[in-house]
């Protein structure tokens, strides 16, 4: 991951998707560090390979899917990476290709949610404040709410409990995707509240 992505934004994007696959394979009786792993490596290629022209078979995810395949990966763990592009065309035939798809741009969103939060904090995250953002089309342009609503749907699952155990998930890896809370707000507003 380290090797391929600079960007400290999309190096904590990928920590907290594989905080939510952890918390999902836990949650299915599956193995964590399979779906983790899958959840912190699916986007290590896309600032290289960004793919804007959306191509099923160059560039993001596929380049890095290539790699990955070099290096002996566990397919499984390439096809839900594949899958979580919708582009690709591949189909998400396993449960951890599901979650991830169903936790990719989920995460994004709530990461978007708590970054205009006061305290910078997914601790005061919550299913209602990410729905409400998630109706407003030009808050967080960046995440496709269709990818959204069908991830859910594909996990068999409903959207507000879908969006809350993601943030719980994100809410235990807080500190390493940077989004613990900025340090003295939390004080700050506790003195708010007492005057």
């Amino acid at each position: 991951m380290h090797e391929y992505t600079a960007s400290e934004s999309l190096r904590k994007h990928m920590l907290g998707v594989e905080a939510a696959m952890r918390a999902y394979a836990e949650y299915f009786g599956e193995d964590p560090e399979r779906w983790g792993l899958a959840g912190l490596i699916h986007d290590f290629d896309y600032e290289r390979f960004p793919n804007a022209a959306h191509s099923p078979t160059e560039e993001h995810p596929a380049e890095g899917v290539r790699l990955l395949r070099e290096r002996g990966w566990p397919e499984d763990v390439l096809q839900a990476i594949m899958g979580h592009a919708t582009y690709c065309n591949v189909p998400r035939e396993t449960q951890m290709a599901r979650a991830l798809f169903a936790v990719d741009e989920l995460s994004g969103l709530i990461t978007a949610t708590a970054l205009v939060k006061p305290t910078k904090s997914v601790h005061d995250v919550d299913a209602s404040s990410v729905l409400k953002k998630m109706k407003k089309k030009e808050f967080a342009r960046g995440v496709n709410r269709d990818d959204v609503i069908l991830g859910t749907q594909e996990l068999g699952l409903e959207l507000e409990p879908h969006i809350q155990f993601v943030i719980d998930a994100m809410r235990r890896s807080a500190e390493a995707i940077g989004l613990a809370g900025t340090p003295g707000t939390a004080a700050s507003a506790a003195e708010e509240s007492a005057h």
